[in-house]
């Protein structure tokens, strides 16, 4: 059990919307950080107003609210708002549950957990993360149903039709864009009685998909993202399996159908985007994953990939992440950078642990390392590795050296950092990290403006209430 359960705070229900609030600043702000901070994540626990009526089951089944903070001439304003969906609004303004989420089933007939597993319109609660098709932006989840919203004054504007017809059931809210190209690159699982995993692109900035590659597979696993190179996509599907009949037939919600079977292994599929077929599928020890840091091929042994991310001992991170064990106070299994080496041609995997401290919602310079050789990473993390409380400092990894910095506070519990490189930079941690941090001892939230080289505060922006603690987001320049 935690000493201090004050991170409990982060998982309250937000009924508050503010647009272009005016927040008080702490510290000096870098002249030239000039844009918008866009953050996405759960902030509706309940069916209803307050805390009285029906709870959702899981942190990832929270109503997805948009948060933007913005910068200029020294200044920040602050805008939140719900994304409007028909999850969010029965929610709310109804206070029912009917639609289902990752881990809260409102327990419909055989024939309707059909059409709410399969059909479009039934799963649209995007709360995971925001990015951009062109100048359009979305917030997306793990089914392919992106929704648009006005950057400006984050007003939804409606799900994004594709312009294809490429079907799929599952994919991830982390697309990835080409290196080379730009365009975004993504997968989808397709559950049927021969499953498979679907590997796409999109042209920048249309929303028209076109297949890349496929692979099939008997019982899908649950992948949250993936990692790519200047030439692979490579999956790491761990040993937590569905078998997609179960997702009709056994009464469950969604994640409760799927299975951890560590004999397994994790298998890392590499597929070859130039010539559209799968590479390889090379086998190592089980583990699971949210979260991917990066990839890039061996400039030195081509025959060679490299592969970072957030490594867990097991899936049982999944089940820690339940409201009520949350809400409880009770503490969060740790995951680390760890990397994988992997042998094209000999099939072997070589791993290492990258540094002793934990880290996961990692981040990079993205515009200048994604599919490439990187030197920093910066995630979220738990103060000397212990797994009984919630994450509760910032960490920066020198993934050459192994050497690491932390930014922490007492009771204090960050959100993942966004880097932000400064104009001209020539550093690779030459820029500024954005953190939403949860004060629990002040009942506050605020926007940490850190040097990205010291992990120094720069500047606080204190929020108008408890920002709920999120996921992902983006930083957009202005035009």
């Amino acid at each position: 059990m935690s000493t201090s359960k004050g991170f409990t705070a982060g998982f309250r229900t937000l009924d508050t919307e503010v647009a272009d609030r005016e927040l008080p600043v702490k510290g000096e702000l870098p002249g030239w950080l000039q844009g918008s901070l866009l953050r996405n994540g759960p902030a509706r626990f309940e069916a209803g107003s307050g805390t009285g009526g029906r709870a959702f089951r899981h942190w990832f089944d929270g109503q997805a609210m948009l948060h933007r903070f913005s910068f200029g001439d020294g200044h920040v304003s602050y805008s939140n708002r719900y994304v409007d969906t028909p999850s969010s609004r029965t929610a709310r303004e109804a206070g029912r549950i009917e639609y289902p989420e990752f881990a809260t089933d409102p327990c419909r007939s055989l024939f309707g957990r059909f059409f709410s597993v399969f059909a479009r319109r039934d799963v649209v609660n995007t709360n995971v993360n925001v990015t951009r098709f062109g100048d359009r932006f979305v917030a997306m989840t793990e089914t392919p149903l992106p929704v648009e919203f006005d950057p400006e004054t984050l007003a939804t504007a409606g799900v994004v039709d594709y312009e294809d017809a490429l079907k799929g059931h599952l994919t991830t809210a982390h697309p990835h864009q080409d290196p080379a190209t730009g365009d975004l690159v993504n997968f989808m699982t397709h559950f049927s009685r021969r499953s498979e995993y679907r590997v796409y692109r999109q042209p920048s900035p249309g929303t028209r998909r076109e297949l890349i590659a496929r692979h099939p597979v008997a019982r899908p696993g649950y992948m949250h993202s993936f990692a790519i190179t200047g030439r692979y996509v490579v999956l790491a599907e761990f040993p937590l399996t569905v078998n997609p009949m179960s997702l009709l037939l056994s009464g469950r919600p969604f994640i409760e159908n799927y299975r951890w079977e560590p004999a397994q292994g994790t298998r890392f599929i590499v597929f070859d985007r130039r010539e559209g077929t799968v590479r390889g599928v090379y086998e190592t020890a089980a583990c699971f994953a949210f979260h991917h840091i990066n990839a890039w091929e061996d400039e030195e042994d081509r025959g060679h990939l490299i592969l970072d991310l957030c490594a867990y001992d097991d899936a049982s991170v999944i089940d820690a992440l339940y409201l009520d064990r949350l809400r409880a106070g009770r503490g969060v299994p740790v995951s680390y950078p760890t990397r994988y080496r992997i042998g094209l041609r000999s099939g072997r995997v070589g791993t290492e642990r990258l540094a002793d401290e934990t880290m996961d919602l990692p981040r990079i310079d993205y515009t200048r390392c994604n599919g490439r050789p990187y030197r920093y990473a910066y995630g979220v993390s738990a103060r000397g590795g212990r797994d009984d409380d919630f994450i509760n400092q910032l960490v920066k990894v020198d993934v050459m050296t192994g050497g690491t910095r932390t930014w922490c506070e007492e009771d204090c519990y960050p959100g993942e950092p966004v880097f932000v490189p400064a104009p001209d930079a020539t550093a690779e941690d030459e820029g500024v990290l954005l953190s939403v941090v949860l004060d629990a001892a002040a009942q506050s939230s605020s926007l940490l403006v850190l040097d990205a080289g010291t992990l120094d505060v720069l500047a606080r922006a204190q929020a108008p209430h408890i920002v709920p603690l999120g996921f992902h987001g983006l930083f957009t320049g202005r035009p």
